[in-house]
């Protein structure tokens, strides 16, 4: 009888784990620190059998039975455990097994467990309403805010926190270049909101998981934003170079909002990749304006600052763009969206004249239409360079190959020889036959007459030989 019959089912990642190993290095951890690969190993052993721990906490596992399947079984999950079983001892063995189970045990009672594709989707709005929360002053962050949107709808996608997506599809969802993504996914790591599970392959993007902390308050994140600053007339700090912080406060002229920031998400994932919110058009400040006032239409300018995590500089360029297209409005104090300003289709105003009909019409306007099409196009060219290299390095090792081993004179003189010394004797055999006298009689072997000859063969005369003659 199999040790998991008696016990609770796992989940089918888990149990692929515990049955199969980790064959996909989803627990590699990628560090070298502390004694390099052997540290690399210990560290994925540890991973592994924590994920084991957690799975079977959620199946009901004592934590004997957990002890008892991983030393006893033949699941390459327990492989570790059994090693150190065979080095250091059984009661060394139990003591790292009762401590993973006990560190997963205390991690479930202190998380809310997701139990089916329901609890999936509740945490992921819980998760999606907490980054719309949460202040993303300057450049960067607009670009990680863009990331996180992306991102999302791929989870709701794939029904997990793990995805699948190449850095150059996700630059295309973001509109932005692979570059930049590669900068904010590393923002991303370093703030443990995002953790890579492999590297992809030559036809399939890498493995992402989104890592959602622990509350339900805004995400506590340090981006150091700064926005540039215009080159002022004389001083020391005047230039292009010069930048001005965000600061925290609400009487800053460059105030983000503290936790005041609110805005529709799924606004933003779903114009941020267009032309009109390319760098040079209305940027993240502009994409964050209308997602801000698509959660809650009718703000003053502070507000909106505060909402949209801007400062007071960018927020009047920005309206100051919007209202000349058509998109927003003033009625008093309060900013409001045209009734189809999210399609790109504007409202003649007092200050719009022409108002723009689509978002390829505002991004003409701007003068960045077609920046996405090219951003498509040379990352094409990149994929169809990468598979030219390879199969150009594949066929310069094909050339590289060592030939086979040549053949030594010695033994190709004697095979020659002997293939000569066949030839002449079948010739020989072939000009000189036996006689029929010279075969020995058998008496007791009768040879069967040939279908086609005849029954009483004619008796042959053949001429004398010449010795027969001189007798």
């Amino acid at each position: 009888m199999d040790l998991l019959d008696p016990l609770g089912p796992l989940s089918p990642r888990m149990h692929q784990l515990l049955t199969d190993g980790d064959r996909h290095g989803a627990y590699t951890h990628g560090s070298l620190q502390r004694g390099g690969h052997n540290s690399a190993a210990s560290d994925h052993a540890w991973a592994v059998t924590r994920a084991v721990a957690a799975g079977a906490v959620r199946a009901g596992w004592s934590r004997a039975a957990f002890v008892q399947v991983l030393l006893d079984g033949p699941y390459p999950a327990g492989q570790p455990a059994r090693t150190l079983q065979h080095r250091r001892g059984y009661d060394r063995a139990v003591s790292w097994l009762h401590r993973a189970f006990d560190g997963a045990q205390q991690h479930l009672q202190t998380h809310d467990p997701l139990c089916g594709r329901q609890d999936f989707h509740a945490a992921l709005a819980t998760y999606r309403a907490r980054i719309e929360r949460t202040p993303w002053p300057g450049t960067a962050a607009k670009t990680d805010l863009r990331n996180l949107a992306a991102r999302l709808d791929l989870c709701t996608r794939s029904g997990g926190w793990d995805h699948t997506v190449s850095e150059r599809d996700l630059a295309e969802r973001m509109g932005c270049a692979r570059t930049t993504t590669h900068r904010s996914n590393q923002r991303l790591l370093n703030a443990r909101l995002l953790r890579q599970l492999d590297h992809g392959s030559p036809t399939e993007g890498a493995r992402w998981m989104l890592l959602a902390p622990t509350g339900t308050g805004p995400l506590t994140l340090s981006h150091h934003a700064s926005t540039p600053q215009r080159p002022q007339a004389g001083g020391a700090m005047s230039g292009p170079t010069t930048r001005h912080r965000h600061h925290s406060n609400g009487n800053s002229d460059s105030s983000d909002g503290g936790s005041d920031a609110d805005l529709d998400s799924h606004t933003a994932a779903r114009l941020m990749s267009l032309d009109a919110f390319a760098h040079r058009g209305l940027s993240g400040s502009g994409l964050a304006i209308l997602a801000a006032l698509a959660e809650h239409d009718g703000q003053t300018p502070a507000e909106l600052r505060a909402s949209a995590s801007i400062s007071r500089a960018t927020t009047y360029r920005q309206l100051t763009t919007l209202t000349h297209l058509g998109l927003t409005r003033r009625e008093g104090e309060l900013l409001h969206l045209t009734p189809a300003a999210l399609n790109g289709t504007g409202q003649p105003g007092p200050r719009c004249e022409h108002p723009a009909t689509t978002w390829t019409d505002v991004a003409q306007r701007l003068g960045v239409y077609g920046t996405g099409e090219r951003r498509r196009r040379h990352h094409h060219t990149e994929r169809a360079h990468w598979q030219h290299t390879q199969l150009r390095l594949a066929a310069r090792n094909r050339r590289m190959q060592p030939p086979p081993p040549p053949i030594s004179p010695v033994h190709f003189t004697q095979a020659a020889d002997t293939r000569a010394h066949t030839t002449r004797a079948a010739l020989t055999a072939l000009e000189h036959p036996t006689p029929s006298e010279h075969i020995p009689h058998n008496p007791g072997h009768r040879r069967a007459p040939s279908p086609t000859a005849p029954a009483h063969p004619e008796p042959t005369h053949t001429s004398p030989t010449p010795s027969e003659t001189r007798n």
